[in-house]
Protein backbone atom coordinates (compact mmCIF):
# COMPACT_ATOMS: atom_id res chain seq x y z
CA UNK A 1 0.00 0.00 0.00
CA UNK A 2 1.14 3.35 -0.95
CA UNK A 3 2.12 6.21 1.83
CA UNK A 4 -1.05 8.21 2.23
CA UNK A 5 -3.28 5.65 0.64
CA UNK A 6 -6.74 5.77 2.59
CA UNK A 7 -6.60 2.26 4.78
CA UNK A 8 -10.27 1.76 4.83
CA UNK A 9 -12.33 2.30 1.86
CA UNK A 10 -15.66 2.80 1.73
CA UNK A 11 -18.39 1.67 -1.24
CA UNK A 12 -21.74 1.17 -1.72
CA UNK A 13 -23.79 -2.00 -2.79
CA UNK A 14 -24.49 0.14 -6.01
CA UNK A 15 -22.62 3.14 -6.92
CA UNK A 16 -24.76 5.67 -6.82
CA UNK A 17 -26.01 5.44 -3.51
CA UNK A 18 -26.31 8.37 -1.07
CA UNK A 19 -26.17 6.69 2.17
CA UNK A 20 -23.06 5.09 1.33
CA UNK A 21 -21.21 8.62 0.06
CA UNK A 22 -22.32 10.34 2.84
CA UNK A 23 -21.01 7.88 5.56
CA UNK A 24 -17.66 7.56 3.21
CA UNK A 25 -17.93 11.29 3.60
CA UNK A 26 -18.49 11.56 7.27
CA UNK A 27 -15.69 9.28 7.36
CA UNK A 28 -13.19 11.30 6.35
CA UNK A 29 -12.97 9.53 2.21
CA UNK A 30 -12.41 12.26 -0.50
CA UNK A 31 -13.03 9.80 -3.30
CA UNK A 32 -16.18 9.44 -4.85
CA UNK A 33 -17.48 6.03 -3.76
CA UNK A 34 -17.89 5.36 -7.54
CA UNK A 35 -14.06 6.01 -8.37
CA UNK A 36 -13.45 3.18 -5.80
CA UNK A 37 -15.70 0.47 -7.54
CA UNK A 38 -17.52 -0.24 -10.64
CA UNK A 39 -20.13 -2.16 -10.75
CA UNK A 40 -20.14 -4.43 -14.58
CA UNK A 41 -23.29 -6.33 -15.58
CA UNK A 42 -22.67 -8.48 -18.39
CA UNK A 43 -24.85 -8.93 -21.21
CA UNK A 44 -26.61 -11.67 -19.59
CA UNK A 45 -27.22 -9.63 -16.86
CA UNK A 46 -25.06 -11.08 -14.61
CA UNK A 47 -23.45 -8.72 -11.76
CA UNK A 48 -19.43 -8.64 -12.03
CA UNK A 49 -17.69 -5.47 -9.66
CA UNK A 50 -14.38 -4.43 -10.27
CA UNK A 51 -12.03 -2.69 -7.50
CA UNK A 52 -10.69 -0.10 -9.80
CA UNK A 53 -6.63 -0.05 -10.58
CA UNK A 54 -4.30 1.90 -12.89
CA UNK A 55 -5.15 0.06 -16.00
CA UNK A 56 -1.40 0.31 -16.85
CA UNK A 57 -0.03 -0.87 -13.39
CA UNK A 58 0.66 -4.64 -13.84
CA UNK A 59 2.41 -5.24 -10.89
CA UNK A 60 1.36 -6.82 -7.80
CA UNK A 61 -2.20 -7.91 -9.47
CA UNK A 62 -4.73 -9.56 -7.20
CA UNK A 63 -2.98 -7.95 -4.40
CA UNK A 64 -3.92 -4.12 -4.61
CA UNK A 65 -6.23 -4.16 -2.19
CA UNK A 66 -3.71 -5.71 0.41
CA UNK A 67 -3.40 -4.60 3.85
CA UNK A 68 -6.63 -2.45 3.37
CA UNK A 69 -10.18 -2.46 4.64
CA UNK A 70 -13.58 -2.53 3.03
CA UNK A 71 -16.69 -1.08 4.08
CA UNK A 72 -19.56 -2.14 2.29
CA UNK A 73 -22.46 0.14 2.85
CA UNK A 74 -25.32 -1.62 1.82
CA UNK A 75 -29.01 -0.59 2.04
CA UNK A 76 -32.26 -0.81 0.18
CA UNK A 77 -33.00 0.45 -3.00
CA UNK A 78 -36.33 1.19 -5.29
CA UNK A 79 -34.36 0.48 -8.23
CA UNK A 80 -33.47 -3.25 -7.07
CA UNK A 81 -34.87 -5.97 -4.83
CA UNK A 82 -33.15 -6.79 -1.83
CA UNK A 83 -32.15 -10.23 -2.69
CA UNK A 84 -30.40 -8.45 -6.06
CA UNK A 85 -28.62 -6.37 -3.18
CA UNK A 86 -28.00 -8.94 -0.99
CA UNK A 87 -26.15 -11.09 -3.85
CA UNK A 88 -24.26 -7.85 -4.97
CA UNK A 89 -22.71 -7.66 -1.37
CA UNK A 90 -21.89 -10.88 -1.41
CA UNK A 91 -19.93 -10.87 -4.73
CA UNK A 92 -18.24 -7.31 -3.49
CA UNK A 93 -17.15 -9.29 -0.60
CA UNK A 94 -15.37 -12.00 -2.41
CA UNK A 95 -13.59 -9.71 -5.15
CA UNK A 96 -12.21 -7.46 -1.91
CA UNK A 97 -10.69 -10.48 -0.36
CA UNK A 98 -9.27 -12.38 -3.65
CA UNK A 99 -7.62 -9.03 -4.47
CA UNK A 100 -5.98 -9.05 -1.19
CA UNK A 101 -8.05 -7.09 1.48
CA UNK A 102 -7.39 -7.47 4.75
CA UNK A 103 -10.92 -6.98 6.61
CA UNK A 104 -14.27 -6.63 4.89
CA UNK A 105 -16.88 -5.16 7.03
CA UNK A 106 -20.53 -4.67 6.29
CA UNK A 107 -22.71 -2.02 7.24
CA UNK A 108 -26.42 -2.84 6.76
CA UNK A 109 -28.57 -0.28 8.94
CA UNK A 110 -31.51 -2.56 8.22
CA UNK A 111 -30.45 -5.96 8.50
CA UNK A 112 -31.67 -8.37 5.23
CA UNK A 113 -33.99 -11.57 6.05
CA UNK A 114 -34.04 -10.49 9.86
CA UNK A 115 -38.17 -11.23 9.86
CA UNK A 116 -37.06 -15.21 8.67
CA UNK A 117 -35.06 -15.64 12.66
CA UNK A 118 -36.01 -19.19 12.98
CA UNK A 119 -37.16 -22.14 11.73
CA UNK A 120 -39.83 -24.95 11.88
CA UNK A 121 -38.15 -26.89 14.78
CA UNK A 122 -36.87 -25.62 18.21
CA UNK A 123 -32.83 -25.79 16.91
CA UNK A 124 -33.38 -23.67 14.88
CA UNK A 125 -33.33 -20.42 16.32
CA UNK A 126 -32.44 -19.00 20.00
CA UNK A 127 -35.69 -17.25 20.95
CA UNK A 128 -34.98 -16.74 24.74
CA UNK A 129 -38.73 -18.50 24.76
CA UNK A 130 -40.26 -21.67 25.03
CA UNK A 131 -41.63 -22.13 21.35
CA UNK A 132 -44.66 -24.08 21.04
CA UNK A 133 -46.56 -25.80 18.13
CA UNK A 134 -48.38 -22.57 17.11
CA UNK A 135 -44.82 -20.55 16.66
CA UNK A 136 -43.67 -23.38 14.96
CA UNK A 137 -45.77 -24.09 12.22
CA UNK A 138 -45.33 -20.41 11.57
CA UNK A 139 -42.29 -21.55 9.76
CA UNK A 140 -43.10 -24.69 8.81
CA UNK A 141 -41.98 -25.92 5.01
CA UNK A 142 -39.81 -22.23 5.46
CA UNK A 143 -35.87 -22.30 5.80
CA UNK A 144 -33.80 -20.39 8.65
CA UNK A 145 -32.93 -17.58 5.65
CA UNK A 146 -31.08 -15.50 8.68
CA UNK A 147 -29.04 -17.97 9.39
CA UNK A 148 -28.23 -19.05 5.59
CA UNK A 149 -27.72 -15.41 4.96
CA UNK A 150 -24.99 -15.00 7.85
CA UNK A 151 -23.32 -17.73 6.77
CA UNK A 152 -23.30 -16.74 2.85
CA UNK A 153 -21.86 -13.63 4.40
CA UNK A 154 -19.36 -15.45 6.11
CA UNK A 155 -18.06 -17.47 3.07
CA UNK A 156 -18.18 -15.27 0.96
CA UNK A 157 -15.53 -13.13 2.48
CA UNK A 158 -17.59 -10.62 5.21
CA UNK A 159 -15.83 -10.28 8.68
CA UNK A 160 -17.81 -8.25 10.48
CA UNK A 161 -21.72 -6.88 10.64
CA UNK A 162 -22.94 -3.39 11.54
CA UNK A 163 -26.48 -2.91 11.96
CA UNK A 164 -28.72 -0.72 13.37
CA UNK A 165 -31.96 -2.01 16.07
CA UNK A 166 -32.21 -5.18 15.09
CA UNK A 167 -35.21 -6.98 17.11
CA UNK A 168 -34.29 -10.93 17.09
CA UNK A 169 -32.78 -12.35 20.25
CA UNK A 170 -32.35 -15.17 17.54
CA UNK A 171 -30.78 -12.63 14.87
CA UNK A 172 -28.42 -11.00 17.39
CA UNK A 173 -27.15 -14.58 19.08
CA UNK A 174 -26.67 -16.25 15.94
CA UNK A 175 -25.11 -13.57 14.13
CA UNK A 176 -22.41 -13.18 16.61
CA UNK A 177 -21.68 -17.02 16.45
CA UNK A 178 -21.18 -17.50 13.11
CA UNK A 179 -19.13 -13.74 13.20
CA UNK A 180 -17.12 -14.87 16.57
CA UNK A 181 -18.35 -12.02 18.10
CA UNK A 182 -18.00 -9.28 15.85
CA UNK A 183 -21.47 -8.19 15.32
CA UNK A 184 -22.57 -5.05 16.50
CA UNK A 185 -25.97 -4.10 16.61
CA UNK A 186 -26.02 0.01 17.02
CA UNK A 187 -28.89 1.01 19.36
CA UNK A 188 -30.01 4.73 18.47
CA UNK A 189 -30.52 6.01 22.03
CA UNK A 190 -28.67 8.88 21.56
CA UNK A 191 -30.34 10.47 18.64
CA UNK A 192 -33.54 9.93 19.91
CA UNK A 193 -32.84 11.75 23.44
CA UNK A 194 -30.93 14.18 21.43
CA UNK A 195 -33.91 15.03 19.68
CA UNK A 196 -36.59 14.63 22.28
CA UNK A 197 -34.54 17.30 24.49
CA UNK A 198 -33.56 19.51 21.67
CA UNK A 199 -36.47 19.97 19.51
CA UNK A 200 -40.23 21.23 19.72
CA UNK A 201 -41.49 17.64 18.65
CA UNK A 202 -43.48 17.47 22.26
CA UNK A 203 -43.67 19.84 24.79
CA UNK A 204 -42.76 18.86 28.66
CA UNK A 205 -41.81 20.76 32.18
CA UNK A 206 -38.14 21.33 33.52
CA UNK A 207 -38.26 17.44 34.87
CA UNK A 208 -40.28 15.76 32.12
CA UNK A 209 -43.50 16.86 33.48
CA UNK A 210 -45.98 16.70 30.47
CA UNK A 211 -44.43 13.63 28.87
CA UNK A 212 -44.75 10.07 28.67
CA UNK A 213 -42.89 7.27 27.10
CA UNK A 214 -44.91 4.39 25.50
CA UNK A 215 -43.48 0.58 24.92
CA UNK A 216 -46.34 -0.81 22.21
CA UNK A 217 -45.37 -4.61 23.56
CA UNK A 218 -42.57 -6.65 25.38
CA UNK A 219 -39.68 -5.98 22.73
CA UNK A 220 -39.91 -2.00 23.02
CA UNK A 221 -40.21 -2.69 26.81
CA UNK A 222 -36.03 -2.64 27.14
CA UNK A 223 -35.40 0.19 25.11
CA UNK A 224 -37.95 2.48 26.04
CA UNK A 225 -36.67 2.21 29.93
CA UNK A 226 -33.34 3.22 28.31
CA UNK A 227 -34.63 5.85 26.71
CA UNK A 228 -36.37 7.31 30.36
CA UNK A 229 -33.04 6.57 31.83
CA UNK A 230 -31.32 8.66 29.30
CA UNK A 231 -33.30 11.26 28.90
CA UNK A 232 -32.73 12.37 32.81
CA UNK A 233 -36.26 13.67 32.96
CA UNK A 234 -37.50 11.99 36.21
CA UNK A 235 -41.39 13.07 36.61
CA UNK A 236 -41.71 11.39 32.14
CA UNK A 237 -43.83 8.96 32.81
CA UNK A 238 -43.49 5.71 31.52
CA UNK A 239 -46.49 3.13 29.47
CA UNK A 240 -46.01 -0.37 28.79
CA UNK A 241 -48.38 -2.05 26.68
CA UNK A 242 -49.30 -5.85 25.61
CA UNK A 243 -50.44 -6.78 22.15
CA UNK A 244 -51.91 -9.99 21.22
CA UNK A 245 -52.34 -10.83 17.13
CA UNK A 246 -56.00 -12.54 16.62
CA UNK A 247 -54.98 -12.74 12.81
CA UNK A 248 -52.44 -11.77 10.44
CA UNK A 249 -52.74 -7.85 10.52
CA UNK A 250 -55.26 -7.61 13.43
CA UNK A 251 -54.32 -7.45 17.32
CA UNK A 252 -55.36 -6.50 20.77
CA UNK A 253 -54.00 -3.87 22.86
CA UNK A 254 -54.45 -3.90 26.28
CA UNK A 255 -52.28 -2.20 29.44
CA UNK A 256 -49.01 -4.34 30.47
CA UNK A 257 -50.10 -5.69 34.18
CA UNK A 258 -47.01 -3.82 35.30
CA UNK A 259 -46.92 -0.58 33.50
CA UNK A 260 -46.01 2.34 35.78
CA UNK A 261 -47.93 4.09 34.75
CA UNK A 262 -51.81 4.02 33.78
CA UNK A 263 -54.19 6.09 31.57
CA UNK A 264 -55.34 8.33 34.53
CA UNK A 265 -51.91 9.59 34.70
CA UNK A 266 -51.21 10.61 31.50
CA UNK A 267 -54.10 12.93 30.90
CA UNK A 268 -52.97 15.97 29.05
CA UNK A 269 -49.41 14.40 28.36
CA UNK A 270 -47.70 14.07 25.25
CA UNK A 271 -46.73 10.35 24.66
CA UNK A 272 -43.86 9.47 22.38
CA UNK A 273 -44.75 5.26 21.49
CA UNK A 274 -40.85 4.04 20.50
CA UNK A 275 -41.12 0.31 18.04
CA UNK A 276 -38.15 -0.62 16.24
CA UNK A 277 -40.06 -1.01 12.80
CA UNK A 278 -43.51 -0.79 11.14
CA UNK A 279 -44.62 -2.50 8.24
CA UNK A 280 -48.24 -2.40 7.52
CA UNK A 281 -49.08 0.29 10.39
CA UNK A 282 -52.01 -2.11 12.03
CA UNK A 283 -50.47 -1.95 15.70
CA UNK A 284 -49.05 1.01 15.84
CA UNK A 285 -52.23 2.76 14.77
CA UNK A 286 -54.44 0.42 16.99
CA UNK A 287 -52.25 1.64 20.19
CA UNK A 288 -51.90 5.29 19.88
CA UNK A 289 -56.02 4.51 19.36
CA UNK A 290 -55.74 2.64 22.85
CA UNK A 291 -53.48 5.36 24.14
CA UNK A 292 -55.92 7.91 23.38
CA UNK A 293 -58.48 6.27 26.09
CA UNK A 294 -56.33 8.29 28.63
CA UNK A 295 -56.94 11.81 26.85
CA UNK A 296 -53.34 12.50 26.44
CA UNK A 297 -52.04 15.84 24.30
CA UNK A 298 -50.10 14.97 21.16
CA UNK A 299 -49.18 11.29 20.69
CA UNK A 300 -46.06 10.94 18.64
CA UNK A 301 -44.70 7.61 17.17
CA UNK A 302 -41.03 7.05 16.99
CA UNK A 303 -39.47 4.09 14.81
CA UNK A 304 -36.54 2.69 13.59
CA UNK A 305 -36.86 0.53 10.13
CA UNK A 306 -39.55 2.52 8.13
CA UNK A 307 -41.15 0.63 5.37
CA UNK A 308 -42.92 3.18 3.51
CA UNK A 309 -46.00 0.69 2.02
CA UNK A 310 -48.89 2.11 0.67
CA UNK A 311 -51.00 0.85 3.31
CA UNK A 312 -48.90 1.63 5.64
CA UNK A 313 -49.28 5.01 4.36
CA UNK A 314 -52.78 4.77 4.69
CA UNK A 315 -53.03 3.49 8.19
CA UNK A 316 -50.70 5.84 9.69
CA UNK A 317 -52.51 8.86 8.32
CA UNK A 318 -55.13 8.50 11.40
CA UNK A 319 -55.69 11.16 13.22
CA UNK A 320 -54.55 8.54 16.31
CA UNK A 321 -50.68 9.74 15.15
CA UNK A 322 -50.07 13.43 15.38
CA UNK A 323 -46.44 12.99 14.30
CA UNK A 324 -44.16 10.04 12.63
CA UNK A 325 -40.37 10.47 14.09
CA UNK A 326 -37.71 7.90 12.12
CA UNK A 327 -34.38 7.21 11.12
CA UNK A 328 -33.42 6.58 7.46
CA UNK A 329 -32.00 3.21 7.70
CA UNK A 330 -34.39 2.52 4.51
CA UNK A 331 -33.52 5.49 2.43
CA UNK A 332 -36.62 5.83 0.11
CA UNK A 333 -38.27 7.91 3.44
CA UNK A 334 -36.82 10.64 2.29
CA UNK A 335 -38.85 10.53 -1.21
CA UNK A 336 -41.64 13.00 -0.66
CA UNK A 337 -43.54 10.82 -3.32
CA UNK A 338 -43.01 7.75 -0.97
CA UNK A 339 -43.89 9.91 2.13
CA UNK A 340 -47.45 10.59 0.51
CA UNK A 341 -49.86 12.44 2.60
CA UNK A 342 -47.66 11.52 5.65
CA UNK A 343 -45.18 14.66 4.40
CA UNK A 344 -47.66 16.49 6.40
CA UNK A 345 -46.48 15.06 10.36
CA UNK A 346 -43.24 13.02 8.96
CA UNK A 347 -39.55 14.14 10.09
CA UNK A 348 -36.96 12.05 9.39
CA UNK A 349 -33.45 12.13 11.26
CA UNK A 350 -30.35 10.78 8.65
CA UNK A 351 -27.78 8.69 10.31
CA UNK A 352 -24.58 8.94 8.49
CA UNK A 353 -22.80 10.87 10.27
CA UNK A 354 -23.84 8.44 13.66
CA UNK A 355 -23.32 5.75 11.44
CA UNK A 356 -20.04 6.81 10.43
CA UNK A 357 -18.55 7.78 14.22
CA UNK A 358 -19.97 4.48 15.11
CA UNK A 359 -17.86 3.11 12.57
CA UNK A 360 -14.77 4.73 13.92
CA UNK A 361 -14.74 3.29 17.28
CA UNK A 362 -15.21 0.17 15.83
CA UNK A 363 -12.35 0.03 13.81
CA UNK A 364 -10.21 1.79 16.16
CA UNK A 365 -9.85 4.88 13.89
CA UNK A 366 -10.16 8.68 14.82
CA UNK A 367 -13.39 9.88 13.36
CA UNK A 368 -13.15 13.33 11.93
CA UNK A 369 -14.32 16.53 13.33
CA UNK A 370 -17.82 17.14 12.44
CA UNK A 371 -19.15 19.56 15.15
CA UNK A 372 -21.73 18.67 17.77
CA UNK A 373 -24.24 17.19 14.99
CA UNK A 374 -24.51 13.89 14.86
CA UNK A 375 -27.52 13.66 12.42
CA UNK A 376 -29.28 15.63 10.00
CA UNK A 377 -33.10 16.56 10.32
CA UNK A 378 -35.04 16.16 6.63
CA UNK A 379 -38.77 17.68 7.16
CA UNK A 380 -40.93 18.83 4.46
CA UNK A 381 -42.09 21.71 4.41
CA UNK A 382 -45.64 20.42 4.71
CA UNK A 383 -45.37 19.57 8.36
CA UNK A 384 -46.77 21.80 10.47
CA UNK A 385 -43.73 22.44 12.80
CA UNK A 386 -41.66 23.27 9.58
CA UNK A 387 -44.49 26.16 8.79
CA UNK A 388 -44.43 27.48 12.87
CA UNK A 389 -41.14 27.57 12.68
CA UNK A 390 -40.97 30.17 9.49
CA UNK A 391 -43.70 32.14 11.13
CA UNK A 392 -41.83 32.35 14.45
CA UNK A 393 -38.42 33.43 12.04
CA UNK A 394 -40.51 36.08 10.08
CA UNK A 395 -42.41 37.42 13.44
CA UNK A 396 -38.96 37.84 15.35
CA UNK A 397 -37.82 39.17 11.67
CA UNK A 398 -40.26 41.64 11.73
CA UNK A 399 -39.54 42.88 15.84
CA UNK A 400 -35.61 43.30 14.86
CA UNK A 401 -37.55 45.33 12.14
CA UNK A 402 -39.53 47.25 14.03
CA UNK A 403 -36.92 48.02 16.84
Amino acid sequence: MKENEPKHIVVGNSSDDPFAIDVAFAMGQLEDVSDMISMKLFANSEFCPRFISDENDRSNIGNKLQGKSIIIVSTSNPNMSRQSLAMRTLMIARAAKENGASKVTLVEPDLYYSAQDRGARPDLGETGFERDTDDLKKFDGQPFTAKLYAEMLKLAGVDRVVTVHNHSTSVQTMFTRVFEGQFYNLIPYDIYVDYLLNSNIVSYGPEGEGLALCAPDKGARDFVREIHRRLGLPKAKSILLDKERTGEREVEIKLHAESEDTFESISGHDVVLFDDMVRTGSTVVKACQFLRQGNPGRTVFALTHFYASGEGRVKMANTAINEILTLNTIPTILNRDVQGRLRKKLVVLKIEKWIAQELCKILGVQSPDQGKSFYQIDMSSKNLRWKRKIWLSEQLQSLKSEG
